[in-house]
């Protein structure tokens, strides 16, 4: 099996005194392939030390997104700037967000999602850029958002029908949503550009106090075959660079 690829959020990792040079040069040492989600003003150290920007987010708003027709032609010029700054920084994903339903149908939703990223496939194919869908949980974190369930984006990317349009498969939001966590991305690897990791209960660190079996799930990850990045976006519970070492071991699959 060859190694996974490995991603850390930021966001996640980047606090408790830690600064972004300390991230940066730790997370390089360590072996991560790539930083996620990092603020602008970062980007060149990051790529300095020879570490990928993994994700960045290719619109505004979580709640307020892809399901709603009057935001198409919002979410379209964000997406068409992002994509921009994708290739100038050699980004491989852009994350995009359904929204929270607000009523609408899964139909509803699911054919709104699907136009306007039928708006934007083909800037993102031309500039060999992912667009990465992200599941989350609406029982716990994210109330009422609508890409919640596998089955419900594994069809928007279907019906997209490009293979720069995929999921992001978020370990942590679906362990509470479905569980059957290693047959859904056996099932569904074609369909996975970019996971996310964390504990489960309480979005902490991958360890023992939590639910999911991490080691199992990496193996099964590496299995695959897959080789785009798997990103840690957990919230460390103690000194946040060896929460970021830690994480990176429970995925060192060879």
């Amino acid at each position: 099996m060859e190694p996974i690829r490995q991603c850390a959020s930021w966001g996640c990792f980047c606090r408790d005194g830690v600064t972004p040079q300390q991230l940066v040069t730790e997370a390089a040492k360590i072996g991560y392939a790539a930083l996620e989600m990092p603020p602008t003003e970062h980007y060149d150290l990051i790529r300095e030390h020879g570490l990928l920007i993994g994700t960045i987010v290719g619109h505004a708003s979580l709640a307020d997104g892809l399901n709603k027709r009057e935001n198409h032609d919002r979410i379209e010029g964000e997406i068409l700037a992002n994509l921009d700054v994708a290739v100038r920084y050699g980004i491989p994903n852009l994350i995009v967000l359904s929204g929270n339903r607000e009523g609408k149908s899964e139909i509803e939703g699911a054919e709104n999602t699907i136009a306007i990223l039928s708006r934007v496939v083909k800037p993102a194919e031309e500039k060999g850029v992912n667009l990465v869908l992200e599941l989350l949980n609406s029982k716990v974190d994210h109330h009422d958002y609508q890409c919640d369930s596998t089955s419900w984006g594994a069809h928007v990317v279907r019906m997209v029908g490009s293979p720069r349009v995929k999921l992001l498969y978020d370990i942590y939001h679906m362990q509470i949503m479905e569980g059957d966590i290693i047959r859904t991305i056996r099932d569904h690897i074609d369909l996975i550009g970019h996971f996310h990791t964390a504990g489960n209960p309480g979005r902490r660190d991958l360890d023992d106090a939590q639910e999911i079996n991490y080691r199992a799930v990496a193996r099964a990850i590496a299995e695959t075959g897959y080789r785009g990045l798997v990103g840690h976006e957990l919230i460390p519970k103690g000194d946040p660079l060896e929460c970021l070492r830690a994480s990176f071991e429970v995925f060192r699959v060879a």
